[in-house]
């Protein structure tokens, strides 16, 4: 679902060096700096995972990866060639230097789950999708052999795939499935519609009715709510970022509106996604596309979305904005290191610090 959303926005690259004013409230004051990279790419980038401050695996349309192992000093462009040179990699799970796997999203065939273990040289197809009626939008991973990924609905169920050794791949049991909605799917936007935490916790969202999805026992079993982010066609949850096993945000909106202000487009969950309450829309208009917790900072989420990227220190009670480019994903490993992707080739570095006091000349007596 969401094959729309593989449209590239006509829009300039930002400035570099940009900053955000610092929030204030009962969280610590902080100032977000962006820079902007040279990605040597120039397709839509679509999703973006980081294994520490130094080494970030990006994904994106024209059959595309992008691998930096030195935190962005410079970064290594790719891309598979021939008939596979059309896929759309949606999506891109990070395990080393050396190691990532990649899941492109489409109808029929053109869904599928490569794996490299020689740093992008080559790459093994461990799963082609041979249901025409599915579309596999987005997968996460517990470790770096325990993984789940996730189909838009067929047949009124959601599809859902594991692996338990990082190679193979089989469907899990329709018995442990809600039934769906109509038209049910997880939009395919930022790689993060699905998201996992902890040893077993899993969870994703969908439109056209704003469902979350939520499991414990790595996949197997699901329950679904309704969240009260907005739904309708072409609308619903689009992203999930979790702290821990209990507290997660929820975000999307109307995916194909960029001037949409409606103001249910996040929530926030503190029992793992059973309830779900909204919070303040980040400052851009249009829906967001991806959301990622900072390590170690509760309470800090970063979003991104086609109108802007933003982030808030106070689980959305407040949000600042750090740029009103276009963005489809983004990921954190600290305070220091962030990395939003989107169109063009665009990746941009956010980082955060505290504010540069300036010095009072002394006082004389």
């Amino acid at each position: 679902m969401m094959e729309r959303l593989s449209f590239v926005l006509l829009v300039l690259l930002a400035g570099c060096a940009l900053q955000s004013r610092p929030q204030t409230g009962d969280r610590p004051v902080v100032v977000g700096t962006i820079t902007e990279q040279q990605s040597h790419a120039t397709a839509l980038l679509q999703a973006v995972s980081a294994v520490d401050d130094s080494v970030v695996w990006v994904s994106g349309h024209q059959a595309t990866w992008v691998r930096t192992v030195d935190g962005g000093r410079t970064w290594v462009p790719g891309a598979m060639t021939g008939p596979d040179s059309a896929l759309e990699f949606r999506d891109v799970e990070a395990v080393s230097t050396t190691t990532a796997y990649l899941l492109a999203a489409g109808p029929g065939e053109q869904s599928r789950i490569y794996k490299t273990t020689d740093a992008g040289r080559s790459w093994r197809l461990q799963f082609m999708n041979r249901d025409s009626a599915a579309f596999y939008d987005c997968f996460a991973f517990w470790d770096k052999t325990h993984g789940i990924a996730v189909s838009d609905a067929v047949r009124g169920k959601m599809i859902v795939i594991r692996t338990d050794d990082g190679e193979h791949w089989s469907a899990v049991a329709e018995d442990g499935m809600p039934p769906a909605l109509p038209g049910e799917g997880s939009p395919a936007a930022g790689g993060t519609c699905l998201t996992v935490r902890g040893r077993a916790r899993a969870w994703f969202g969908t439109e056209p009715h704003a469902r979350v999805y939520r499991s414990d026992d790595q996949g197997r079993r699901w329950a679904v709510v309704t969240t009260p982010i907005v739904s309708g066609q072409g609308a619903g949850v689009a992203t999930l970022a979790f702290r821990d096993e209990q507290h997660g945000m929820a975000l999307g909106g109307r995916l194909l509106k960029a001037d949409d202000r409606s103001d249910s487009v996040a929530a926030v969950t503190s029992d793992g996604g059973e309830k779900w309450t909204l919070v303040n829309r980040p400052t851009f208009s249009g829906a967001v596309y991806g959301a990622t917790v900072v390590p170690g900072m509760p309470g800090y989420v970063v979003v991104a979305g086609p109108k802007g990227l933003d982030w808030t220190g106070n689980d959305g009670r407040s949000w600042t904005n750090l740029s009103d480019s276009a963005y489809w994903a983004v990921d954190c490993t600290s305070l220091h290191a962030c990395w939003a992707v989107g169109p063009r080739g665009r990746i941009t570095s956010v980082r955060f610090e505290p504010p540069v006091r300036s010095r009072q000349p002394p006082i004389e007596r």
